[in-house]
């Protein structure tokens, strides 16, 4: 399994997926990592005028964040837009936004033995 988690440090949980710095991805076996690697965001979305706009982009793409996260099966996330969410499920990655804080390494762990924090309510259904 490959647990991909947003960055802009390279070892904490970005707020925001989509405009993170990287992703860092996680291989686990057994329930233990075995396997780290960091993937750029090139695709990342710059914050717009309005806390939840990308600059008034329309239709914008994810498809430069899928090739990204290829061959991952979860993002840890701490909020994304609802078509980013949606995206990520249309290729076969799942969403879970969590409300727990700590390094990267640690919040794979906890979902990796079941005793992550997560959250319901993080994906913004505004003009994303």
């Amino acid at each position: 399994m490959r647990i991909a988690v947003p960055t802009n440090d390279g070892a904490t949980l970005s707020e925001h997926f989509g405009r993170s710095a990287a992703f860092l991805i996680f291989e686990l076996e057994n329930g233990r990592i075995t396997k780290r690697e960091t993937r750029p965001n090139g695709a990342h979305h710059a914050r717009g005028d309005e806390e939840c706009q990308h600059g008034g982009v329309e239709g914008h793409s994810h498809a430069g964040i899928l090739t990204a996260l290829a061959g991952c099966d979860v993002v840890l996330c701490g909020g994304m837009g609802w078509r980013a969410a949606e995206a990520l499920k249309a290729g076969g990655i799942s969403p879970v936004p969590v409300s727990a804080s700590g390094s990267a390494e640690e919040l794979v762990a906890a979902y990796a033995t079941g005793s992550l924090i997560t959250s319901t309510g993080n994906f913004c259904r505004c003009s994303h």
